[in-house]
């Protein structure tokens, strides 16, 4: 369950959209990070006492180890004022109401009333939310000007204002938008399911190729069905349903400790084998050697439903380099970084290479 604490606030670390990182000290338990989000609690400011939710924390979760900021007790946010009748993070302490891109207030409900079609637009899904800069990674340096747009599910971390990457990736250009669906909030647009978020990301945000992900900091039980990521499979129909091009990036890796992630993942062969009953392009990078042969023999029973894609990684490593350092994201996946775990990103920026080929 919850576990509560009180702290005051030491100072700012840094902040990015949506988000300030914070110097809190915590009686008994010293200085620990914070972290805010002032669209729900307000702005905490040094020497204000804020109400701490310290269960990440205490887990020592990789992703989410933070105390986060519930309230600044003596000092309470303005209430919202504008439109919005869709309540995200439902019948919780912190429901927010937002403006759904869908509903019957917003300036794009008579876009999205009847919508059906995604006209043949490519639909990149991936497992991680790690997979984001490198499919845009492969994407961008092979059709430069490319219109990306990153739909957000709920099976992560719900405020997109958690993950860095969307700020920096928008910030460098690379990304165009960003659409929270579900119980997920704090997107450029908000909408109802995947797949009206989906619909929004095409015709309200023209983009050219949409990237479905959940969010920072999957649920994984180590059994069968019991990981967040089963969603991947789940938008692959969707992004079929309304006319897309599902385009499936798998989950690789040479680096993890777990056996079911080394080569293809469990998670994606359960995704796109078992969840996905729509067909979808799978590229499979042709990463060499007897680990790349591992890769493409884990992939090929997908080839029953789906079409198995091969697809060079030449140049690619160069790739990610330029894109880490030029958009100041950090190339990470489960604290292993680009070189320590290649294969993975490689994977995601050649399911980026081939939907830039869908688009030429």
């Amino acid at each position: 369950m919850i576990r509560w604490r009180r702290g005051t606030v030491q100072g700012v670390r840094r902040e990015w959209p949506g988000a300030i990182e914070l110097d809190v000290d915590i009686p008994g338990d010293g200085q620990r990070r914070a972290l805010a989000y002032p669209a729900l609690v307000g702005r905490p400011e040094p020497g204000d006492t804020v109400l701490l939710n310290t269960t990440a924390l205490a887990m020592g979760l990789g992703t989410g180890g933070y105390a986060m900021v519930v309230a600044v007790p003596d000092r309470l946010p303005p209430d919202p004022a504008g439109p919005g009748h869709l309540v995200k993070a439902r019948y919780t302490p912190l429901q927010a109401t937002v403006l759904g891109a869908d509903e019957q207030g917003s300036p794009h409900h008579d876009t999205l009333r009847d919508a059906d079609s995604l006209g043949g637009a490519p639909v990149i899904v991936a497992d991680l939310h790690s997979a984001l800069p490198p499919i845009l990674a492969g994407l961008l340096a092979a059709r430069p000007g490319t219109r990306a747009v990153y739909v957000m599910p709920d099976g992560g971390a719900l405020p997109s204002w958690f993950s860095m990457s969307i700020a920096r990736l928008t910030e460098a250009g690379a990304l165009a938008a960003t659409v929270t669906t579900g119980q997920a909030f704090g997107g450029d647009l908000e909408a109802v399911t995947v797949h009206t978020g989906l619909l929004a990301a095409r015709l309200v945000l023209g983009a050219d190729a949409v990237i479905v992900a959940q969010g920072p900091g999957n649920l994984g039980t180590g059994t069968r069905w019991g990981f967040s990521g089963v969603s991947a499979g789940e938008a692959v129909n969707a992004a079929s349903v309304l006319g897309g091009r599902p385009v499936g990036s798998l989950r690789v890796s040479e680096g993890d400790a777990r056996e079911r992630h080394i080569g293809v993942s469990h998670h994606s062969l359960t995704a796109y084998g078992r969840v996905a009953l729509a067909p979808a392009d799978i590229p499979v990078p042709e990463l060499g050697g007897p680990f790349g042969a591992r890769v493409a023999a884990d992939a090929a029973p997908l080839g029953d439903r789906h079409t198995l894609v091969p697809v060079p990684v030449d140049g690619l490593h160069d790739i990610l380099r330029t894109a880490e350092k030029d958009w100041g994201v950090r190339l990470s996946t489960m604290g292993r970084r680009l070189d320590e775990d290649l294969p993975y990103f490689l994977t995601a920026a050649a399911a980026g290479r081939h939907t830039a080929a869908l688009l030429s």
